[in-house]
């Protein structure tokens, strides 16, 4: 399940790279900022997450498919909150030759290069990959926040959601109802930063890793510009590692694209098969 998972997010990136995630106790003292208690731990640990209105930065992008090496592109990433994720492929003197495009509303991803796009709602992914994909959970991990699944937006009411465990230097947090998937998020116990976001399939290897690194000030807060997606459980490795530069909070662009008429539509399954060979 996961694995079928993980290979649609991940496809999402391979077209466009091709084309050009009860009760609360007392928290222990080797786990806080302070001497602050498991519910006071989280709190700040939601407080200090970015929790911007929009994002964006120029990527450099390395994905490795196989493990014989990444296949590198430059482009840009840009996010507004609840409304949209696009990364767009600029390879060439800043031409775009391709772009990936996330809302609420389901996936959309152009080639430039042949004039071919493919768009599928949530509602199909959900079907393809039989199980429960939010969009909310996907801008979570590109923004650095922790997050429950089905949940827009995180408040100090759900602390009780969560359980936390030292581990060494960090705390880790983890849902506590998530069914058939676990969530994990390991923080930085005496900065509350969001270091590794885990989503598995529970009583599987498989699962979907996203860490964080290279922390840098942005807007009175820190964020991460070194971000590194991993599928774990497979045959082979498959990652997908961003360096983000010139980071900013600007959110004065263009939220959705609009496909040109001459443009042919493709199914998602027939175009990674295309690609895939």
């Amino acid at each position: 399940m996961m694995k079928r998972i993980c290979i649609y997010l991940f496809g999402i990136v391979l077209l466009v790279v091709v084309s050009s995630c009860s009760s609360t106790k007392n928290m222990k003292k080797s786990v806080s900022i302070g001497n602050l208690t498991e519910t006071e731990y989280m709190e700040e640990v939601i407080n200090r997450a970015p929790a911007w209105d929009a994002l964006t930065a120029k990527i450099a992008l390395a994905v490795d498919l196989n493990g014989k090496g990444p296949t590198k592109v430059s482009g840009t990433l840009r996010m507004k909150r609840d409304e949209v994720i696009q990364l767009s492929i600029t390879p060439f003197l800043g031409i775009e030759v391709a772009r990936a495009e996330i809302s609420p509303d389901g996936v959309l991803v152009m080639d430039r290069m042949n004039k071919r796009y493919v768009q599928v709602s949530f509602a199909e992914l959900k079907e393809l990959a039989k199980a429960d994909l939010d969009f909310h959970a996907l801008q979570a991990l590109f923004l650095n926040e922790i997050f429950l699944p089905g949940k827009k937006t995180l408040t100090a009411r759900d602390v009780s959601a969560f359980t936390v465990r030292p581990e060494n230097e960090n705390a880790v947090l983890e849902v506590k109802n998530g069914k058939r998937f676990a969530y994990r998020f390991r923080t930085t116990a005496n900065e509350g930063l969001l270091k590794e976001s885990h989503i598995g399939l529970a009583g599987t290897t498989y699962g979907l890793n996203w860490k964080y690194d290279k922390f840098r000030p942005l807007e009175q807060k820190q964020f991460p510009s070194h971000m590194l997606v991993s599928f774990e459980g497979g045959k082979k490795p498959v990652t997908a590692a961003f360096d983000l530069s010139r980071l900013s909070t600007n959110g004065d662009w263009e939220a959705h694209t609009e496909v040109p008429k001459k443009y042919d539509k493709v199914e998602l399954q027939d175009l990674l098969k295309q690609l895939i060979k």
